[in-house]
């Protein structure tokens, strides 16, 4: 038997992770407050997790001012947008299986 759980990614194991992919899916790009309500996490976590995603090149930040306030926000990659949908498949092919 073929191992079910080879294709699920590990750079979404963590919730918050899987949280930002999520709303990144359904959402052309959303700033980092956008993405700290919407999950309920601190300023640290939601750091770290980005550039994690960053670092897998799933995600893309961009950094400007609008007006005189820095603005990050965030959008999914095409490879980042291609993992989470494999990712998300092997899990449904996982549930199947139980």
């Amino acid at each position: 038997m073929k191992n079910i759980i080879q294709n699920i990614n590990k750079a979404f194991d963590h919730r918050i992770r899987l949280g930002i992919m999520s709303v990144l899916m359904v959402n052309d790009s959303a700033d980092f407050n956008t993405l700290k309500e919407l999950l309920g996490v601190t300023d640290g976590n939601l750091a770290s997790h980005t550039k994690a995603l960053e670092l897998e090149n799933y995600i893309a930040i961009e950094k400007q001012f609008i007006g005189k306030k820095p603005n990050t926000s965030y959008s999914a990659t095409k490879e980042g947008k291609k993992a989470f949908r494999d990712h998300i498949e092997a899990l449904e092919k996982l549930i199947q299986k139980s």
